[in-house]
């Protein structure tokens, strides 16, 4: 990937708990206009590094630079813009339950934008529809959404302040087929339309078969491997070759060859 601008450089990363380490001496890239997914088995700090990236744990030892700057060092007025540039969907949505889907889209509108609560309420709207939700949703509680519905809230408060990178935690864990598929192609157009740059967290094959660019895997504290997905599940590794070509890994790829010819 020479010649790439890298939006986030991490170099040697070591995150530990305790005694535990999660994280030792990992290298990670992130390129403008890529989707990068994350794969890993459990327990090899997926989210924890996804949280050190973002600025929600400084890690034990190492760098995080976004867009040339180096997070741990940056100004507090410096971080605060560079965070303004991160659109985060956590895992589980982490909607605001005492708010309205509108509600929790404005927030961060009317907090970091400065935007008054009607101004931020329509601009709310907006991203909702480039969400993909109905405007029948605006007005509910989360609690009254699907787990689709709120996949697709929280993408929308997400792209809110209109960011470079867009952070995804597991973004299709718990969804149906049709409905990991469709939000699935939702990033894939966002990307696209927006020029975003998406670090995506995820353990769906199918979702490493149609939308991403490259694949990191992490194994052994650090990344085993990164590379474009034809590189990955080539790697002399039982733990890759048991995930990419297992049983669901073939039906995957078969799954995707399928779409591809009938495009």
């Amino acid at each position: 990937m020479s010649g790439r601008e890298a939006v986030i450089e991490a170099r040697g990363i070591c995150n530990r708990f305790g005694s535990q380490s999660v994280h030792e001496n990992l290298d990670l890239d992130l390129y403008r206009g890529e989707i990068l997914a994350v794969v890993g088995g459990s327990g090899s700090g997926k989210s924890v590094l996804l949280r050190s990236i973002v600025g929600l744990r400084r890690p034990n030892e190492g760098t995080v630079r976004v867009f040339g700057e180096d997070l741990a060092t940056a100004s507090e007025t410096q971080r605060s813009l560079l965070e303004r540039r991160f659109g985060v969907l956590f895992q589980k949505g982490a909607l605001f339950s005492s708010l309205t889907v509108t509600e929790n889209v404005a927030l961060p509108l009317i907090e970091h934008a400065g935007l008054s609560r009607a101004d931020a309420e329509h601009l709310a709207g907006v991203k909702l529809a480039l969400a993909g939700l109905p405007i029948s949703a605006a007005d509910k509680y989360p609690a009254s959404l699907s787990g689709g519905m709120i996949k697709r809230a929280a993408l929308a408060r997400a792209l809110a302040l209109d960011p470079d990178i867009l952070f995804l935690d597991e973004p299709t864990a718990g969804l149906d087929p049709i409905g990991a598929a469709a939000f699935d192609q939702l990033i894939l157009t966002l990307r696209d339309a927006l020029g975003l740059s998406v670090f995506l967290i995820t353990h769906d094959l199918d979702t490493l078969y149609t939308i991403t660019d490259r694949i990191a895997v992490l194994s052994q504290k650090k990344v085993l491997v990164a590379g474009p997905l034809s590189e990955v599940e080539n790697t002399d590794d039982p733990w890759i070759h048991e995930y990419f070509h297992g049983p669901r890994g073939r039906a995957a790829e078969d799954a995707a060859l399928r779409a591809r010819q009938e495009r």
